[in-house]
């Protein structure tokens, strides 16, 4: 899905905890809020997982979303003979939690 629809969901689940965020993701009713639900449940385990970090304490510090490559292009019949593109836009979603307000750069 295209980038700006992401960001519509993005935009109101960023600087949450990640709980909330989650909880409040379900009951949003945009297409794009079940990938977004994803990679928030994604990071979560990743912290738990990689940094040792409690998941009750995540907060959604940065979320983005940002264009992807678009995918081959096709075209579709216009009028007088002539063809129109279709575009299938891709978005690379970016989801940074943290158990502290602030980012800072953490070591394995």
């Amino acid at each position: 899905m295209s980038p700006r629809k992401v960001r519509l969901v993005i935009d109101t689940i960023r600087g949450l905890p990640a709980g909330q965020a989650l909880s409040q993701l379900q009951f949003d009713p945009h297409a794009a809020a079940r990938d977004v639900w994803k990679t928030i449940r994604s990071a979560m385990a990743n912290a738990e997982n990689n940094y040792g970090l409690d998941p009750d304490r995540l907060v959604v510090v940065t979320a983005t979303a940002d264009q992807g490559p678009s995918l081959p292009m096709r075209f579709r019949a216009k009028a007088r003979g002539m063809a129109g593109p279709i575009e299938k836009k891709t978005t690379h979603i970016t989801i940074i939690v943290d158990d502290e307000a602030t980012p800072r750069r953490r070591r394995k």
